[in-house]
């Protein structure tokens, strides 16, 4: 599902939502509780100004478990918008997967490509935008983004703050790079891209 804004370039950066744009409050969609990761808007805005447009994917498991509603994602990302906004800076456009393969919810209950760490939202992107993969990067905290990532042809970042637990690895797991926090890896990817 996607949640549609303006685009501005042809190379992306997509951002895995909680625990790299904002904070880690599992299965949340009660907005008071939103808030930015540290940092988050001044890397966002060095990455708009090195040329990127800026894409959310998501796993959204909770919908697929029945936590929460699938109108509650429209909630969650005004709230985003609205904390981008203050920052000065704004998504390009909002992806997230509902499905959970033992969803108690029939057509919730689905093995899809388009859960990470499946390339399935960021080849929607590629498509919808006309992006250039190979230019892009994906940016997560955990191992499953990486892998969504180079699935997809795009350089990753590991955001290495802990959420990873399962350090599951093959070829497909293996960053290209590895940061602290968001700001750090918007440098580290404006490094690579000159």
């Amino acid at each position: 599902m996607a949640i549609t804004g303006p685009l501005t370039s042809k190379a992306a950066i997509f951002i895995d939502k909680d625990g790299t744009l904002i904070d880690d409050v599992p299965f949340n969609v009660a907005p008071e509780k939103i808030c930015l990761s540290k940092h988050a808007g001044t890397a966002l805005r060095l990455l708009r100004q090195q040329g990127y447009a800026l894409f959310v994917v998501s796993n959204q498991s909770g919908i697929g478990l029945g936590l929460f509603d699938e109108s509650a994602m429209r909630i969650v990302r005004e709230k985003i918008d609205a904390l981008l906004h203050a920052e000065d800076v704004w998504l390009d456009d909002f992806y997230y997967c509902p499905h959970w393969c033992d969803s108690p919810i029939a057509h919730y209950a689905i093995a899809c490509d388009c859960r990470k760490p499946g390339a399935g939202m960021l080849t929607l992107a590629a498509t919808q935008y006309g992006l250039s993969l190979p230019q892009s990067w994906m940016v997560g905290d955990i191992l499953d983004d990486v892998e969504a990532g180079r699935r997809a042809g795009c350089g990753t970042v590991l955001i290495d703050n802990g959420n990873e637990t399962q350090w599951r690895q093959s070829h497909l797991r293996r960053p290209d790079l590895r940061c602290t926090d968001l700001l750090q890896a918007a440098y580290a990817i404006a490094n690579q891209q000159r």
